[in-house]
């Protein structure tokens, strides 16, 4: 099913700055290229809900990305606050509790289980005592999200193949860790298991998370449009 998702909300960029000032320089910056902004914890922290409601104003959508993992009444109260803001996704990290919490106050936000974090690997999955693959605790992790009443999941571009195999395509899932290319090497990068813009949206994913290949870039506008016609192709 194909998904009517406009090009310039497909990159989602996470603003991960320190200030709702240096927020707002991307905004303008990236001007009408992109209309999907992810404001996380760094961000939260420095402009709690006014760099929500800025980039609102402006006429863009925001994933408010902060994994709400607490008892299930915190997560519903906090999901509320949210949607005075007018946030279109919010993630949320934790059990069927907490995931029926935040799904009972979402209103016009889309919720979005978060499966695995992009900066684990399997040796990461030993540490934590997971016999089983990433692909595997993915896939479970998301197929009990959807059966719960997710609007989507937060997934590497590596499990989406599997996700839209089994699960169909009538959910969201939005796939951060991307880069260039997957030889590239961010500096001090964080991520284990990435893909490229055009691989994710081909394997199946809907949107693409992208912080520091823009943000590092001497020309983010032009990566940002380099990256739109990845997606573009794979479409």
């Amino acid at each position: 099913m194909a998904k009517n998702i406009p090009l310039q909300e497909r990159i989602i960029f996470a603003l991960d700055v320190d200030s709702q000032q240096e927020a707002e320089r991307w905004v303008d910056r990236l001007g009408d290229h992109v209309h999907f902004y992810k404001v996380g914890l760094q961000l939260f922290m420095a402009g709690w809900f006014h760099v929500i409601d800025m980039i609102v104003e402006r006429g863009h959508k925001v994933m408010v990305d902060l994994k709400f993992f607490d008892i299930p009444e915190t997560v519903a109260l906090a999901v509320k606050e949210l949607n005075k803001h007018k946030a279109a996704f919010i993630t949320v990290h934790g059990n069927d509790p907490i995931l029926q919490a935040a799904i009972s106050e979402r209103n016009s936000a889309q919720i979005l289980a978060v499966t695995v974090l992009t900066s684990f690997d399997e040796s990461d999955m030993r540490e934590m005592g997971f016999t089983g693959t990433v692909e595997d605790l993915v896939y479970m992790r998301a197929k009990k999200a959807l059966d719960l009443g997710c609007d989507g999941v937060i997934s590497s571009g590596l499990e989406v193949p599997r996700l839209r195999d089994g699960l169909g395509d009538k959910f969201l899932i939005v796939t951060p860790g991307i880069r260039p290319g997957t030889n590239d090497v961010v500096k001090d990068d964080d991520q284990k298991r990435i893909a490229t813009a055009n691989q994710a949206i081909k394997n199946g994913a809907d949107y693409v998370v992208v912080g520091r290949p823009i943000r590092n870039a001497k020309d983010p506008v032009a990566v940002v449009k380099s990256m739109q016609d990845e997606i573009s192709r794979a479409l």
